[in-house]
């Protein structure tokens, strides 16, 4: 089984400062393609996570303005893993907390993040065949 660290080797993770506003988080998504960005402090800790999930509902939907700092719209200390762990361990995280993003971080540090897409096939069966399992077993 894969190691979270062999799926953000060498991985630029989008991170910006708290300060950052929705506008320029929102562009920097679309420019890099991704779909969330980590939001750390001045040493490089993870403080949030601010995802496009997030600019829908917690920015367009309530009125808010692209000057919004993302300090104010973003999940405030989001569930991170260590890098030792597994795949299977995030995709149970994502699956029982309903995410599709997980910061991946070292002492608090963020190393990289895994979404959803990251993730291979047999990863993916394998957590299709527990979720059945314990369906069944209810």
């Amino acid at each position: 089984m894969r190691r979270l660290s062999d799926i953000v080797f060498n991985q630029t993770p989008l991170v910006l400062r708290s300060s950052s506003t929705v506008k320029r988080a929102c562009q920097q998504m679309r420019d890099r393609r991704t779909g969330s960005v980590l939001v750390v402090d001045k040493e490089g800790v993870l403080l949030g996570i601010f995802t496009g999930r997030d600019a829908v509902s917690r920015v367009l939907a309530e009125g808010r303005s692209a000057t919004t700092k993302i300090a104010e719209v973003m999940t405030k200390d989001p569930i991170s893993m260590s890098p030792d762990l597994t795949a299977i361990d995030a995709l149970r995280s994502m699956w029982d907390h309903g995410f599709r993003h997980v910061p991946i971080t070292r002492d608090g540090k963020v190393v990289g993040v895994v979404s959803r897409g990251d993730f291979k096939g047999f990863e993916q069966d394998r957590l299709e065949e527990e979720v059945n399992l314990w369906e069944h077993m209810r």
